[in-house]
């Protein structure tokens, strides 16, 4: 199950995904610590407002800005900016067709107070785009995708270019690595295949290490359950691990790595002990170890889809489901973990008018975090809501 599956997780509250779940013998998790969260802002989906951010935010100059993947005059999502005091400003509303994009799922990325993104789709041949958009909202299209297709990743700023990546096309239509140039100009630097053994559909965004990109797909590899790989400038990749699913590795993994003191850390949707996913480590010689697995609601986080961040030495995280919040399945939930695997949740989302399923990685700014949920909030574009801003100081 991808990210993208993932999305649509909760609309029914179905379980998902072929790893089997197990009920966790009353281990004992740290309790929720106590932590100070607010609501910044509820999306209307109404209007030119969008909905559904699914991706995380970025801070300038002590502004948010980030993007919701429907909505807007068009309902092909949005470019937005939010203040610190919640007050949220639609910069642009996509039209999709051929003279633009549609449907942005990615972060935003800040070269030099310009913001650059990718959309899912639309654009000159229907296959995406990487676009540019000023704070004041100025927007143009750098790139339509041709031999890419379907980028669901944001991009990193690399010595003057942009590396990204898409989850399909490429050589053999199970997605590329590419390297751009801020005036549109692309390289395909590696096809995943022809085998899907090596990995197949990076979904996640890639991290540069001494000049050695780094990345996951969510499928492929010798199980089939996703990769965590490297590609070198010459576009040579190495597959460093594959996961193997099951009780004693993870599986599926949505969310792309980060780099701590030479240590990869990232997490999987799925497998683990008890099925709900897992956090783990990598070295650059692929030894790959769990750090936790996920327990489930109520005294965990469950199906973890976006990024970890590190803050002093400190990871933290989001989950779409678990937590003590709502349902059986919970809310999902605001996670911290040390690099030796002592993990608490710090925030269980409620559902409407709270957040519910943040999907996006989270931001530290001035000691707080701020990010999105996919859904909840206080308008009904959905039973569950249009999505939120909220801000968490730990």
């Amino acid at each position: 199950m991808s990210a993208l599956g993932a999305a649509a997780l909760f609309a029914g509250c179905s379980d998902f995904g072929s790893s089997v779940r197990i009920a966790p013998p009353g281990r004992a998790i740290d309790s929720q610590a106590r932590s100070s969260y607010r609501v910044l802002y509820s999306f209307a989906g109404a209007g030119s407002d969008g909905f559904k951010p699914q991706a995380g935010l970025i801070d300038l100059n002590g502004t948010l800005y980030g993007t919701t993947t429907f909505g807007g005059l068009n309902n092909h999502g949005t470019v937005f900016s939010v203040s610190m005091t919640g007050g949220e400003h639609v910069l642009h509303s996509f039209a999709g067709g051929v003279n633009d994009g549609g449907y942005p799922y990615a972060s935003l990325t800040n070269v030099g107070g310009k913001l650059y993104g990718t959309t899912y789709a639309d654009g000159a041949n229907g296959r995406g785009t990487v676009f540019s958009v000023s704070t004041s909202g100025r927007e143009r299209i750098v790139r339509s995708f041709v031999k890419g297709a379907y980028p669901t990743a944001s991009l990193i700023d690399v010595k003057d270019r942009l590396d990204g990546s898409t989850t399909e096309g490429g050589a053999y239509a199970f997605g590329m690595v590419f390297r751009m140039s801020k005036k549109g100009s692309i390289h395909m630097l590696h096809s995943f295949g022809p085998s899907s053994r090596r990995g197949a559909q990076p979904e996640a965004g890639l991290i540069s290490v001494n000049g050695t990109l780094y990345g996951t797909t969510v499928h492929g590899g010798k199980a089939g359950w996703g990769t965590v790989f490297s590609v070198s400038a010459t576009g040579r990749e190495r597959v460093l691990h594959g996961f193997r699913g099951g009780p004693a590795d993870g599986a599926t993994p949505a969310a792309g790595l980060i780099d701590v003191n030479g240590t990869l850390y990232g997490t999987t949707i799925e497998g683990g002990a008890y099925g709900w996913g897992i956090v783990f480590s990598i070295n650059a010689t692929g030894r790959e170890r769990v750090l936790h697995n996920f327990v489930g609601a109520p005294a965990d986080g469950a199906f973890p889809v976006a990024n970890l961040i590190d803050v002093d030495g400190r990871l933290y995280g989001t989950t779409i489901a678990g937590g003590s919040g709502c349902g059986s399945y919970g809310c999902g939930t605001v996670f911290s973990i040390s690099t030796t695997g002592k993990e608490r949740v710090l925030y269980s989302f409620a559902g409407p008018p709270d957040g519910l399923q943040p999907k996006a990685s989270l931001i530290a700014v001035n000691g707080t975090l701020y990010g999105t949920t996919s859904e909840g909030g206080t308008h009904s574009c959905y039973s569950t809501g249009c999505g939120t801003v909220f801000a968490l100081t730990p």
